[in-house]
Formats: structure tokens, sequence, C-alpha cells
């Protein structure tokens, strides 16, 4: 018997504080929030992500969360913006890194290391070549080239430049999901 292996499946890798939430910005760079109550969901953000659903993509949340590591945010913070975020919109998995970043240099998986983007599509089937990457960070967007993904920057004007040149750039998840929909391969 002659049995054809499944096909690989597509993905979006999204950002989450700037991409699906509000960050809390100072001094022209962002932040996360530090609980729930500090958690918003950005505006079109919902439409977007049951919209790329629709079109056949998983969609998983890829985020560092230093101040875990740090010990200035608590990982029952984390998991509980985590759990609420699963429940309100349609997120297949959620990655994270909390190492601290400096001196954390046996870690594989904070960006610009795509460690979070390896390791989903290895357990989840996910094509890397037709998948994407959405942030608003240099780290985002050297991360998804790193993993072989397109990259969509979402330009916020932070007082931080890129590093590489994204493959595209929006305002927002809305832009974002019309340039993906509109690339989309069979």
């Amino acid at each position: 018997m002659n049995s054809r292996p499944s096909a690989l499946r597509r993905a979006v890798f999204l950002d989450r504080d700037g991409v699906i939430n509000r960050a809390v910005e100072r001094n022209g760079l962002p932040y996360p929030p530090a609980n729930l109550a500090e958690f918003n969901i950005l505006p079109g953000v919902t439409e977007s992500c049951i919209r790329l659903k629709a079109a056949g993509f998983l969609l998983i949340v890829a985020t560092n969360q230093p101040d875990v590591g740090r010990g200035t945010t608590p990982q029952s913070a984390v998991d509980e913006i985590h759990a609420h975020l699963r429940s309100i919109l349609p997120i297949d998995r959620v990655e994270v890194c909390f190492h601290p970043g400096k001196g954390a240099s046996d870690c594989d998986c904070r960006k610009p290391k795509p460690g979070m983007l390896l390791r989903a599509a290895r357990e989840l089937g996910i094509d890397l070549a037709r998948s994407w990457m959405v942030g608003d960070r240099w780290r985002d967007i050297d991360c998804g080239h790193a993993a072989g993904c397109r990259t969509v920057f979402i330009d916020y004007g932070y007082a931080e430049a890129l590093r590489q040149k994204p493959d595209f750039s929006a305002g927002h998840l809305a832009a974002a999901a019309d340039i993906i929909c509109s690339h989309i391969e069979l």
C-alpha cells in the first residue's frame, strides 16, 4: 500500500505585544503589559485572526517575555494573559521565551533566534517557507528571516532601527492580513 505523506501546513507567527495587544510605550520603546488588567487587544485583531484562520493558516504567538526571567513579572501573570488570549482569539499555540537575554547564551528560543518557530514547525508539521512572521520590532523580522519565513513589519515608528529589511510593511495587523492573504500559494 502506497500512502502519501500529509502536506505540511502554513502558519502565521504573531509577535504578541504591539501586534495583538497594545504595548506599553516608554521612551519610544514598547514594553509588555504587566498583568491582565493592562492587556488590551488592538482594534481589528480579532477579525484579522479569524480571516487568517479561514485562509487556512495556523496562528501561533511567538513572544519574548524576559521580565519573567528577570524576576520583575511573575510567570503566573503571563500565563493568565495567554489563557485569556487563547479564550478570545483562534490561536493554535503560544510559544514563549522567558529568558532575560543577556547572559542567556545557551537559549535558542529568544528572538531574534528562530527556536520558537523551529520548535512549532517541527511539532505541528509547518512549512516555514510558506509561513509568515508578523512583528513590530527588529527581533521579530530577524527571527522570521532566520526561520525561512516571509516577514511583515508592523511599523509604529519606534526609536529602534531594523537590522534586516522585512518582506513587507504594514500599519497594523489588518493590513498585514491583507498582504498575507494576497500572497497565498497553493
